[in-house]
């Protein structure tokens, strides 16, 4: 199936209805104090862009974000596809896209929080096949049994 991924740069009701499942998503599976999942207003607040993933029909199936960390560094947050379109591959287009993006604005590194449990055993496979190697805590992050620390160089 065929995608597009654009940068979104409005609040379009259908980006922030999948930002809004995400939300939700990381909020019930994981307590507040290991939960580092942001609103939309909270991303773009940070200087966030935001990425939508549309199929062929232009149904927003997916969502990322590059948050700017450091110098010539970015934070993916908010990698999410709709669990009704998972398993097509559109995880994998969304990160690499994300990861060109990074490259284009001359950033040299990429930076990622997320679960340890088994839930997110996938989005683990995901960026460790994308050759993101596991590290300590980066930035304001702490220790934490709950998150696992990931990056690559770009």
């Amino acid at each position: 199936m065929s995608t597009v991924i654009t940068l979104s740069t409005s609040a379009d009701p259908a980006v922030e209805a999948i930002l809004v499942r995400h939300h939700s998503a990381m909020s019930a599976a994981t307590p507040a104090e290991s939960c580092h999942v942001m609103t939309s207003d909270a991303l773009r607040a940070s200087g966030a862009r935001v990425y939508a993933l549309r199929d062929g029909s232009g149904a927003v199936q997916g969502v990322g974000a590059l948050k700017p960390f450091g110098q010539n560094a970015v934070e993916l947050k908010s990698m999410h596809v709709a669990a009704e379109a998972r398993g097509k591959g559109f995880g994998k287009s969304l990160l690499n896209h994300l990861l060109s993006e990074a490259r284009a604005m001359g950033m040299t590194a990429a930076y990622l929080e997320t679960g340890s449990e088994p839930g997110f055993a996938p989005a683990r496979a995901l960026y460790e096949a994308a050759g993101f190697e596991y590290g300590p805590p980066f930035g304001d992050y702490v220790p934490d049994r709950l998150s696992v620390f990931m990056s690559r160089r770009l």
